[in-house]
């Protein structure tokens, strides 16, 4: 199969890193937009960029884009869309949609359209009237956004944060995603000691040490992709052969991940292990007013908890200054904080050299960054 027109999407924010990865990669003619990086790539692509991506969400096929402010408009181009390039006989096809501030605001009714659009394209390429839908799974999006339609086919599966490496949680971990970004807004690098002293289930650790082993997120994980009939497992296996021979495994690391809560630990130990990382990353039950490096030079990236009553608040905003009494002798550490309190700095008593707005999941977050 030839060029296709390719996005990776992203959380918001992220999106400058998520190019910056992409053309590190050696993509180029990259277009930004809010969510998301447009590119344009082959089979092989597809599967290498699925592999690496660190802060992408998931890596779509764009099969078409245009203006639709009724549904037969909906129906029509739909319909003239190339779907019988990507989509074969026996396929699963469900469709998934989301509309923001555009005139078919109905998005049931918008997945109605695309899906009876779709079949009947099918129809003239197949020469049937039914479809049973139990093949590969090629999942259609039909996202509406100011009256335009983007109508895409996503080939990841499960979340690309979904590395594999951690465990079920009852609470509201980072996502890996969202983790790797922060790490590579620091400016991470392998040589570089690093501490995340509010290290939960270490994810934040993880990915650092993913990143400075050059190490493919996607490696131990399955994708939608390689069901497809067009999608060889001879691309697939030369993508990870890449994959492993860029890896370095033997690239010595300090990293150190500390919490307060020792059965949180423990599970950190054991997620670093599903990536053979428990050699590389230091885990400690260890609480805050215990911390300490005898380091001159490092970068602390850290997730503090967040208080969500007027309770917790009062105890978060406690610890905040704890954080700038047990981090004022580290002048010259670079300290990088994610969290949703806005007057961070005043509390911290520090003005941060650098902010950036984030979301971690639908919350409002901002990244403090004290070089």
């Amino acid at each position: 199969m030839e060029q296709m027109n390719l996005v990776a999407t992203s959380t918001f924010g992220l999106e400058r890193v998520l190019a910056d990865e992409l053309q590190d990669l050696g993509y180029k003619d990259l277009e930004i937009e809010n969510g998301k990086v447009n590119f344009k790539g082959d089979v092989y692509d597809i599967c290498r960029t699925n592999l690496w991506l660190r802060t992408a969400d998931r890596v779509k096929i764009t099969v078409g884009e245009f203006e639709a402010t009724s549904f037969e408009e909906l129906f029509d181009k739909t319909y003239d869309l190339p779907w019988e390039d990507y989509i074969p006989a026996d396929a699963h096809f469900p469709v998934e949609g989301k509309s923001v501030k555009s005139t078919l605001y109905s998005v049931p009714d918008c997945q109605k359209i695309v899906k009876k659009a779709v079949v009947e394209k099918l129809k003239t390429k197949y020469k049937t009237d039914w479809f049973e839908e139990e093949g590969p799974s090629f999942v259609i999006e039909v996202a509406l956004l100011k009256d335009t339609a983007s109508l895409t086919i996503d080939t990841t599966g499960a979340g690309l944060h979904k590395r594999g490496y951690r465990q079920n949680f009852k609470g509201a971990p980072l996502k890996e995603t969202l983790a790797a970004g922060l790490v590579k807004l620091a400016k991470y690098k392998a040589e570089t000691p690093l501490v995340d002293p509010f290290c939960g289930l270490g994810t934040i650790p993880i990915e650092a040490a993913l990143i400075g082993k050059n190490l493919a997120p996607g490696l131990f994980r399955d994708f939608t992709f390689e069901d497809w009939p067009f999608v060889s497992m001879e691309t697939f296996d030369r993508a990870r052969e890449e994959a492993d021979d860029l890896a370095e495994p033997d690239r010595s690391l300090s990293i150190i991940g500390t919490d307060i809560d020792e059965e949180v630990v423990k599970m950190a130990r054991d997620n670093a292990r599903q990536f053979g990382l428990e050699d590389d990353i230091h885990f400690q039950q260890k609480p805050l007013y215990r911390f300490g490096t005898k380091k001159k030079y490092g970068k602390i990236i850290c997730n503090p908890p967040y208080g969500h009553r007027l309770e917790e608040e009062k105890q978060v905003k406690k610890l905040y200054k704890e954080m700038a009494k047990m981090f004022s002798d580290l002048e010259t550490w670079s300290i990088y904080v994610l969290t949703p309190e806005k007057n961070f700095e005043k509390i911290f008593g520090k003005k941060a050299a650098k902010r950036r707005k984030l979301y971690n999941g639908r919350i409002e977050v901002h990244y403090y960054q004290y070089f």
